[in-house]
């Protein structure tokens, strides 16, 4: 193994440790804090958000919308890791400038934001499946897929449970329901809803909703991104492929 990968390994140990890591005080009050906003915000925002999330996943299952092509083949983890660093910049320009764009249009051009945003990070997902190696016309990847969006954007608890379950994928996936309508998309739309309603309130305020969109959207990409990345080296260099 070369030193790269070996730098990796070291990396993706203590990112592990610290996703393992108990909840924080400062964790606790803002789960504390999140359940305070959802009381707050519109029952539109909820309805869209929950539709939303339901949508993306049936597609995400389905594999029906966000299809790319052949997985990329013979990349040493540098140039993938180096390939995916220049799709993070591209997702997050796009991202920022369409958060600007409906920030800056008040409570209900920011509503829009939540469904655009979330295809604008599935759509980078099955980009870096792609990058890594491995094909998304598999039902069992896009199950992963959903696995990392679930590690990017959950509360510390459920974060350490979905990655003890990636840790043994191979095993878990063979568990994993095939019938789409027994996916709990409620428990992810939950989550995913619970880590970023604060951030999005503030994008609804007129007058700070532009510069706000656009950064949390950013923001929001390049957790994903990374996220993705140490998902990807879990499964590659335990397995010493490429």
């Amino acid at each position: 193994m070369d030193t790269y990968n070996k730098r990796a390994e070291k990396q993706l140990k203590k990112w592990k440790e610290k996703c393992y890591k108990k909840p924080s005080l400062i964790d606790k009050t803002a789960k504390e804090a999140q359940n305070k906003v959802n009381e707050l915000l519109p029952k539109k925002y909820h309805q869209m958000m929950t539709e939303a999330i339901k949508n993306m996943t049936r597609i995400v299952l389905a594999g029906s919308k966000y299809t790319t092509g052949r997985p990329y083949e013979n990349l040493l983890l540098i140039e993938k890791d180096d390939f995916l660093k220049e799709k993070t910049k591209s997702y997050s320009k796009v991202a920022m400038v369409e958060g600007a764009g409906t920030g800056a249009g008040g409570i209900f051009l920011g509503i829009a934001d939540f469904p655009l945003l979330l295809s604008i990070k599935i759509k980078l997902l099955y980009e870096i499946a792609a990058i890594y190696g491995f094909d998304t016309a598999d039902y069992r990847e896009r199950l992963y897929i959903l696995h990392i969006f679930q590690l990017a954007f959950s509360s510390k608890e459920k974060t350490k449970e979905v990655l003890a379950h990636m840790e043994n994928w191979d095993d878990y996936v063979k568990i994993l329901p095939q019938d789409l309508g027994e996916f709990d998309w409620k428990t992810f739309q939950q989550e995913y809803r619970d880590y970023i309603d604060l951030a999005k309130l503030l994008q609804l305020v007129p007058g700070i909703g532009a510069v706000v969109g656009a950064y949390v959207n950013a923001k929001f990409i390049n957790r994903l991104s990374l996220t993705a990345m140490y998902a990807y080296h879990m499964r590659i260099l335990s397995k010493g492929i490429e």
